[in-house]
């Protein structure tokens, strides 16, 4: 093949040479724009996975990098004036300038064309097989066709500037300096054996307060000099960026995905995406370089195994890459909302604060902690326990214990409300007594009973359950008391009126399908049909109406309360009565009830007053919000925060936060833990305990979630319909085996060793891994 890379960056380079080492007749060639010696940037970062990868594509390129790395294991967060350190992470740097001389050594060595100085603005004119479009983030190529690659540029909030320095850190380190006009970061790291890289960064509206904007580019730098003084110990900051001018040194980073990588021209020929033309991700998890050479290895090794068909290795391309890059932006994007947020990150403690920085994104877990670093996940955890009222010795964060009013729960685990559709006429019978008391004794701190109607009419389905009756208050009072007696567990009771959601079938007849007959009618905040052409039509509530709604709340919580439920809370979330009047989605009204987010809170906001009034002092009372509609012009995270400010300002004890199933236009961004950054932006910035939902499915991401600030509990839903014992075994496959948070039912503890034995040997044939470190069964745990 003939194959042209237009673009010497990593992409382009490393691309070249691996198709020139395939086949020596590919003629190959490289145009860039640049002398060899000119580069931008500082130092680069892998990880030692990264390097095994370039090891396996390429051994002599891959022991010249290794031969010029700096490699580092530890990670210092300073805050405040307190400095924490973590080990085992494995990092290595690079000079961006060796990095590129090496490839270009390499591409020489193989007999790849190097063209310098050479600016081809896009392929006009290049006679090729194959042409790569490896020009980087700024690809006039991708924009030349935009039509078919679809980039979606997303600039970013902060403001940042790449520079260097010749102070040499021992550690990857992050400082953060708080001023009078709000919170700047750097991340250094060393990357040669003179230099090391140093990037500061602020949210834009802290960087024009600063005054940045209007400095020119070495009063900015004398700025960073002085902020970041302490940590540089007198050394000055550099840039090697003279092309820049002013304030143009700082940008705002572009977050780049487009939906299709190959564009074909009418001559046949493919033109590929790669590299950061491709995809970008935030410095902040340093992949992007990594992305840009294993965007090369993957077409390489595609174009290998097609033995031919180009088109063939051009849809195995994309159709991985696309994948495994979401996946890295996705943790990129957990990571960049991280610090575009120190202000509410700051507030947690020092040490909380640098938990909750290593694992940001997502991606590193607290067991992929441990394994990294034992010492450190021991302190911090025996750190957390003493904050809970233990002793000061490690607990699996999941089991310390959690107060809210007079009310104390043995650990941070949570069975979700899940629909049963077992009752007649809202009569809960002998299915909830041995689905909810056995979840009870499966370890869980606090069990959850479904959404319970107030009303017949606020029934989802004819099986759902209600408390509108005296039969109904002593059949729940019989699974409670049968609960409190059998485990240390809590009960919930969750009350919420189904509004234009009602009068369906059961899930297994039809999920959210209208009943063929003995159907009743629907009320919310106003006229809808929640499927089009389908549902049945609700109507506008009346004052009337309202009164009788907010008044059979109030019936309903003085029944949960002489019931004997230990919590009460309010579903004012996915699209049920109260959430209709929350959502500009679902409520047009143009009365007191409508309009601005004030008044479309009002109504809920009487219902809630009015259970606080008649629901014990002594016990909490939460209330379930959706944090997004994932609809345009809907609830906005945003939003959540002040729905979740006003309920608190009206003694909410906790938000459980979840979100959509508002509207069926809803086009969510699912993923592990996926709904835990909305709980941790109320949590922090409300000042309000929040449950955390949302593929929570793992004792790992449970500890993760709590020991980082995120949550103060989580609720594990479907797990616990697959296992009863869910939070029992979890405990024993993470090897806590005896402790607070954690009790077995007498009559089950035969077979607890049996278990706990059962996984120390799955733990210990793993840690065996064919003789991987600890590092590389961590990446390996993890995926990366």
């Amino acid at each position: 093949m003939r194959i042209t890379c237009i673009g010497g960056g990593p992409a382009g380079l490393y691309f070249a040479l691996l198709m020139k080492k395939q086949n020596p007749a590919h003629q190959v060639r490289v145009l860039e724009r640049n002398k060899p010696g000119d580069t931008f940037g500082w130092g680069v970062v892998f990880s030692d996975q990264t390097l095994a990868a370039l090891r396996e594509a390429d051994a002599p390129t891959a022991e010249a990098i290794l031969t010029a790395f700096n490699h580092w294991d530890d990670i210092d967060v300073h805050i405040n004036g307190r400095t924490m350190r973590s080990s085992g992470h494995g990092f290595c740097g690079i000079g961006r300038k060796k990095l590129l001389n090496i490839l270009q050594a390499r591409c020489e060595q193989l007999g790849v064309e190097l063209v310098y100085e050479h600016d081809q603005p896009d392929d006009a004119g290049v006679d090729a097989d194959l042409i790569i479009a490896s020009d980087g983030l700024n690809s006039r190529i991708r924009s030349k066709y935009a039509a078919t690659y679809q980039p979606d540029i997303d600039l970013r909030q902060c403001r940042f500037v790449w520079l260097g320095t010749e102070k040499l850190f021992d550690a990857f380190t992050f400082d953060f300096q708080k001023t009078e006009w709000g919170w700047f970061q750097a991340h250094a790291y060393q990357f040669d054996g003179t230099h090391s890289t140093f990037i500061v960064e602020a949210p834009d509206a802290v960087w024009q307060a600063a005054g940045l904007d209007q400095m020119e580019k070495e009063t900015g730098i004398a700025f960073c000099e002085r902020l970041f003084a302490k940590v540089l110990d007198g050394k000055p900051l550099i840039s090697n960026a003279s092309h820049l001018r002013g304030s143009a040194q700082w940008i705002r980073f572009p977050r780049v995905v487009c939906r299709t990588w190959v564009h074909r021209r009418e001559d046949g020929v493919p033109v590929v995406l790669m590299g950061d033309a491709a995809h970008t991700a935030h410095f902040s998890i340093g992949s992007g370089t990594k992305l840009a050479l294993e965007d090369a290895i993957a077409l390489a090794r595609d174009i290998g195994e097609a033995k031919g068909d180009l088109s063939r290795a051009l849809e195995a391309y994309q159709a991985s890459r696309s994948i495994e890059v979401l996946r890295i932006q996705n943790a990129a994007r957990n990571s960049t909302e991280w610090f575009e947020n120190i202000e509410r990150h700051a507030q947690l403690p020092p040490e909380q604060f640098a938990y909750s920085l290593l694992t940001r994104s997502q991606r590193i877990s607290h067991e992929n902690l441990r394994l990294r670093d034992a010492r450190y996940v021991g302190g911090y955890e025996a750190w957390l326990a003493a904050r809970a009222g233990l002793p000061q010795t490690p607990v699996p964060p999941m089991f310390t214990p959690f107060t809210l009013r007079g009310l104390t729960l043995k650990n941070r685990v949570v069975v979700s409300p899940m629909a049963q559709y077992r009752c007649t006429d809202g009569l809960p019978g002998d299915h909830h007594l041995v689905h909810l008391g056995a979840r009870a004794m499966g370890g869980a701190g606090l069990v959850f009973a479904e959404m319970t109607a107030p009303s017949p009419d606020g029934r989802i389905t004819p099986g759902c359950p209600g408390l509108y009756t005296d039969q109904q208050q002593h059949a729940w009072a019989r699974i409670v008391d049968f609960i409190h007696a059998s485990s240390s567990a809590k009960v919930a009771l969750q009350l919420g009126h189904a509004g234009a959601k009602g009068a369906t079938r059961r899930a297994w007849e039809g999920i959210d399908q209208p009943l063929q007959e003995g159907a009743w009618p629907l009320i919310s905040a106003s006229p809808q049909q929640y499927l089009d052409g389908v549902s049945a039509w609700s109507r506008a509530m009346t004052r009337e109406d309202m009164d009788r709604v907010r008044d059979d709340f109030i019936a309903a919580a003085r029944r949960a309360a002489a019931a004997g439920f230990d919590w009460l809370e309010l579903h004012c979330a996915h699209g049920y009565l109260l959430s209709s009047f929350i959502s500009p989605l679902t409520n047009h009204r143009d009365d007191a009830y409508g309009g601005s987010l004030e008044n479309r809170l009002r109504f809920p906001l009487e219902v809630f007053t009015a259970l606080r009034e008649v629901w014990p002092q002594e016990r909490p009372l939460s209330v379930r919000i959706s944090a997004h509609d994932w609809v345009d012009g809907g609830i906005t995270p945003e939003d959540a925060v002040q729905v979740a400010a006003a309920f608190k300002a009206a003694g909410a004890d906790l938000i459980d936060v979840s979100s959509g199933q508002v509207s069926k236009a809803e086009k969510p961004v699912y993923g592990r833990m996926w709904q835990t950054p909305f709980s941790e932006s109320i949590r922090n910035r409300v000042g309000i305990a929040t449950i955390a939902v949302g593929a929570i499915s793992e004792a790992d991401h449970v500890n993760s979630i709590i020991a980082a600030g995120r949550a103060d509990l989580c609720a594990v839903a479907r797990p616990h319909l697959a296992n009863p014992a869910w939070t029992l075994h979890e405990a024993a496959k993470i090897g806590y085996v005896a402790g607070p948070g954690l009790e077995w039912p007498q009559p089950y503890l035969s077979g607890k060793g049996q278990l706990e034995k059962e996984y120390e040997r799955q733990r210990a044939q793993a840690a065996q891994g064919a003789g991987l470190s600890a590092l590389e069964q961590a990446n390996r745990a993890m995926g990366v």
